[in-house]
C-alpha cells in the first residue's frame, strides 16, 4: 500500500523508555499500591487532524520457518509467543516474548518466525478509516482482528501528539486505584489475570484475551483483587507535553 501523506508524517522512531516505580510500604502485610509501569515503544506524530483517526488490535499467527510483509500505517507490534526475527531496510531486529517493535509507516517490515515453532503476535495499528482494511500481514500470516473503535478517536486537537505503547502490571490484591481519566485514549490488551474496571457507578471483570478501549475524559479506575498480577498492554495517544493520565481530585 503506498504511504499517505499522514503515514509519512507519522513516521518517526523514538528510543524506548523504560521506568519502574514501587508503592511505598510501611511494613511487609500491606499490599502495593502503585501498578509497576514499563514503555516499550514511543513515536511522535507532528500533526493528528488532517484525517479522523482510528484504533485497530489484530492478533497474528505467523507458521513456524514461514515469512509475511506488512506496508501500511504506523503501529506497535509485541511478540506473545516463539521467535520472529523483524528487517526494515536492512536492519535486522530479532524479537522474543514480550519484546515490542514499532512499525514504521510506509515502510515495509519483513517479519520471519523461527523453525522451531509459530510466532504469534499482537498488531496495534493507528490510521485513517480507509486504511484499516488493509493494514494487516500478508499471507501465509493469519489474522485475527480482535478490537477496532466504531467511532473515530474523539477530541484530538491541533498539534504534536505522543503515541506509545506500555505495559502495566498491577500486584496481588491492589485495591483500585485514584479515579482517573486519558487525556486521550487507550487501547488495551489484558495480557494476564483478571482485573476490576470501574466506571459510571459498575464494577465490571477484565480477563485475560479481553481488549478494552478508553476514550476520552472517561472516569474509571482500575483493581486487581487476585492473587495473580493483571498484566495490561496499552497503546495510549496524548498531547505531546500533557500527561496521559488526570487525576480525578
Amino acid at each position: 500500500m503506498p504511504a499517505t501523506p499522514f503515514s509519512t508524517a507519522a513516521a518517526l522512531i523514538a528510543a524506548c523508555i523504560v521506568f519502574v516505580a514501587h508503592a511505598p510500604t510501611s511494613n511487609a502485610q500491606q499490599a502495593p499500591t502503585t501498578p509497576v509501569r514499563t514503555v516499550l515503544g514511543l513515536t511522535n506524530l507532528p500533526n493528528v487532524i488532517e484525517a479522523p483517526l482510528f484504533f485497530k488490535l489484530s492478533k497474528v499467527e505467523l507458521p513456524a520457518g514461514k515469512s509475511t510483509n506488512y506496508l501500511g500505517p504506523v503501529g506497535f507490534i509485541y511478540l506473545l509467543s516463539g521467535s520472529l526475527t523483524a528487517q526494515v531496510d536492512a536492519t535486522e531486529r530479532p524479537l522474543r516474548p514480550d519484546d515490542a517493535l514499532l512499525v514504521v509507516a510506509g515502510k515495509i517490515h519483513s517479519l520471519t518466525a523461527a523453525e522451531a515453532e509459530p510466532a504469534v503476535f499482537l498488531h496495534y495499528v493507528l490510521a485513517r478509516s480507509a486504511e484499516l482494511a488493509q493494514a494487516e500481514e500478508q499471507r501465509p500470516a493469519v489474522v485475527t482482528e480482535l478490537s477496532r473503535t466504531a467511532e473515530p478517536i474523539p477530541n484530538l486537537k491541533p498539534g504534536p501528539y505522543e503515541f506509545t505503547l506500555t505495559r502495566v502490571t498491577f500486584p496481588p490484591r491492589m485495591p483500585p486505584n485514584v479515579p482517573h481519566y486519558r487525556s486521550g485514549a487507550a487501547l488495551y490488551y489484558v495480557l494476564a489475570g483478571r482485573g476490576m474496571f470501574i466506571a459510571d457507578g459498575k464494577t465490571e471483570s477484565r480477563e485475560t484475551g479481553m481488549p478494552h478501549f478508553e476514550p476520552h475524559g472517561w472516569v474509571h479506575q482500575w483493581g486487581n483483587a487476585g492473587e495473580p498480577p493483571l498484566v495490561l498492554l496499552q497503546a495510549n495517544i496524548s498531547e505531546e507535553g500533557v500527561s496521559a493520565v488526570i487525576l480525578v481530585e
